[in-house]
């Protein structure tokens, strides 16, 4: 299983323009080699470096019941039928890097799991792993690294 973005490649920076104050624009992600049993994808994006700043790992982006035939994301476009949660920042959707401090490396984690989640939209990370915690089957991940301006 994999996930990458055509803008960055996994290890190397993000660039500016997906930041939260300078455009806040979501990057484009391909997803592939997705297993034969996968009946959905979860997408969660954080910042765990936040931790000794704020105190927890910072969530940037919840996407659930991601359909398996979906291959990509495009930039800042994800489909209406698709749900997305509350990020740190208090709002629904995607919230880019926004290290207060120094470069962090922000983790964009793709997970395929067994069924579909009874979730509504909104929900926080804590409820999404809470629930796909025994359904997963596989997963990957891309880090991009992220500096204030």
């Amino acid at each position: 299983m994999k996930i990458s973005s055509s803008v960055f490649k996994n290890g190397e920076t993000i660039p500016k323009k997906y930041g939260y104050k300078n455009g806040n624009i979501s990057p484009p992600l391909t997803f592939e080699d997705i297993p034969k049993d996968a009946e959905s994808l979860v997408l969660i994006m954080d910042d765990p470096d936040a931790k000794p700043v704020v105190g927890k790992e910072w969530v940037h982006w919840l996407v659930w019941n991601i359909p398996v035939e979906i291959k990509e994301f495009l930039e800042n476009f994800i489909p209406d039928n698709i749900p997305q949660g509350k990020t740190d920042f208090n709002e629904i959707g995607y919230g880019g890097p926004a290290p207060p401090d120094k470069e962090h490396t922000y983790i964009f984690k793709l997970y395929a799991i067994s069924k579909f989640l009874d979730l509504e939209a909104g929900s926080e990370k804590i409820e999404i792993e809470k629930i796909m915690s025994n359904h997963i089957i596989g997963e990957a991940r891309l880090e991009g690294k992220y500096s204030p301006q």
